[in-house]
Formats: structure tokens, sequence, C-alpha cells
């Protein structure tokens, strides 16, 4: 004899007062409900004809706690379809130059089609429960270029090192929105981020930080590079020595005539050194007839770690008048 299986048993016994408990909802939905009753909405906020030289100096709320009233089938559609009703207050911002403060329900009561209600729902507007008052405050629309400056920590390994700063792309960016809010704005930064044991070329992009919901900037992002090389050493030989300074009608001559350093940096970055770029220089000022060698001064235009091991580490400087 064929037996139905317990678990079958169970759950048809379990499903069976569900479904009859949600049909017996639905039924008092729209039967019960056709009774009059009321419930507070958030319905959005929409402002128009706002002058195209203004911006808002504050945020406006983007909605309104409305109580409205109508049949219960009625509102227990708007309730769920309230994303999708298109119901919304107007705010007409018209002949507004700088402030203006809206009394919610009185601005409702004189201007009864700025509450758009659309008519399948058959509801009625009762009145703004919260807030209860808006205040518009308006500034000049303007925009502006800044640099934007990096919030990127790179932590490397043992051995590197990274060459220049961050490169962003771009490197500045275009800001619109009130006056009074972007003249107190000098930069855009991206957001923190922080890079852990790097040791190769690193590129990507970051988000910027929006220094507030009223400005607008032409970019939500940038590209970032980060030149991470290995730390190297490079001898450079014959560098030329200089002298600055030099008075009219008097010849100088170092002695030697080139040096030799050792520079230490990225390994790629130190490879492209050439010996011109590096300024070795006595100054002339500092000559003394009683004196002879001079420790010279290096200057170099790279953004290398250190350098040293300079030679010689001094120089003889001869001098004698010109012939007239």
């Amino acid at each position: 004899m064929f037996q139905v299986p317990i678990y079958n048993t169970f759950f048809r016994n379990l499903f069976f007062p569900i479904g009859a408990f949600i049909l017996a909802i639905l039924l008092w939905l729209f039967v019960i409900s056709g009774d009059q009753y009321t419930i507070i909405l958030d319905i959005p906020i929409e402002a128009r004809n706002l002058n195209a030289q203004k911006t808002y100096l504050r945020e406006v709320p983007k909605f309104a706690s409305v109580m409205l009233k109508g049949k219960g089938r009625d509102l227990f559609k708007a309730y769920l379809l309230q994303n999708f009703s298109g119901f919304k207050l107007v705010l007409d911002l018209e002949g507004i130059s700088q402030e203006y403060e809206f009394l919610l329900n009185k601005y409702f009561e004189e201007n009864p089609k700025k509450v758009v209600l659309p008519a399948s729902y058959n509801l009625t507007f009762i009145e703004v429960v919260y807030p209860n008052r808006i205040k518009i405050s308006l500034d000049e629309i303007v925009q502006k270029t800044v640099p934007v400056r990096s919030k990127i920590v790179s932590l490397l390994k043992d051995g590197y090192t990274q060459i220049g700063s961050v490169k962003l792309n771009p490197d500045s960016v275009n800001i619109v929105g009130p006056k009074a809010e972007l003249d107190k704005i000098d930069n855009i930064y991206t957001i923190r981020d922080t890079l852990l044991q790097i040791s190769n070329f690193i590129e990507g992009s970051i988000n910027l930080i929006s220094p507030s919901k009223l400005i607008n900037c032409s970019h939500s992002e940038v590209d970032f590079i980060l030149d991470i090389q290995q730390i190297s050493e490079r001898i450079i030989v014959d560098i030329p020595v200089s002298v600055i300074n030099k008075r009219k009608g008097i010849r100088v001559f170092p002695s030697p005539q080139t040096v030799s350093l050792t520079v230490i940096g990225g390994a790629m970055q130190i490879a492209s050194i050439k010996p011109s770029d590096i300024s070795v220089f006595l100054d002339f000022d500092s000559w003394s007839i009683d004196q002879s060698f001079y420790k010279p001064k290096v200057l170099i235009p790279f953004d290398i770690l250190n350098w040293r091991d300079l030679s010689p580490r001094k120089i003889e400087l001869g001098v004698a008048r010109e012939a007239k």
C-alpha cells in the first residue's frame, strides 16, 4: 500500500495555514480598507526655476514627511509604490536672489497645485509634518581650477626608493559651486590609501574627496604613478669644476679642473646622470691670499638619496692678474 512520506505531510500542514492567512490579509486590504485613513509618507522635494547664475549655499532637503488621506487600498498602493508614483512637492525659486524661507504648510495652502499627487491614487494632502519650513540660501555660481594633492602613503621594501613625488593625472581639476565655498578651497585631495611593501613601478586610479555636496568637480578620480626603483650606486667621473663671483681683470685656475664622486639613488635614475648635470664650484668671494686649497660645493639637480666620495676633496685655486 502506497504511503505519503511524512515530510510531505508536514509541509502541507504548514503551508496551508500560512496561505490561508495571507489570503485573509489580502481580502481585508481590498474589502475592509474601503474606509478612510491617514498615512505619513516621505515625498521628494523638487526646487524649480533656479536662476542660472545662482547655486545653493546650503543643501536643500530632498524629502519631506507628508500626511495624506485616502482609502486604505489607495494608501497601501501609495506606500508600496511611493518611489515610482510621481509624488512630489514643488518649490518655485523664481525671483529669489539670495535668501527666502518657505513656510511649507502656508505655501502649499496658497499653492495647492505645487503638491503633485497623481489622480489615479485618489489621495488628499493634509499637511507637511516635517520639516515645517525650508530656508533657501543662494550664492553666485563660480568656477575655479585647483591642484590635486595626494594622500597616498607608500611603504617600500628595504633596498628600494621612490623617485620624486606621486605623479597625478590630471594634477588639477575644475570645481563649480557657490563663491563663498570655493573661496575656502585651495586644493582637492585624494582619499587616503597606504601601499605596503612595494618594490616596483606602480600605477592606478584613486578617488577624490568631494569637499561638499554643493560643489561639482570635473573629475571623481585621477590616475597616479609611483616610480619605485632599487637603490644603487654609481661613480660619476670628469665632472667640471667652475668658479663663481670672479673679478674682472683676474684669471682663476682651479686644479684639477675635473672631479669624481659617487651618487646613490634609484638604479634607472642614476644611470641617466651625466657629468654636466652635476655642479661642482668654488666661490671666489671665499678666496684668501694665505690659502691655496678649498673645499668645493656640490649641487646635484636630481632627487637622489645622497652623494659621497668626492675626489679630490679639495681644489687648489690659482689666481693671477690678466695681462693688459
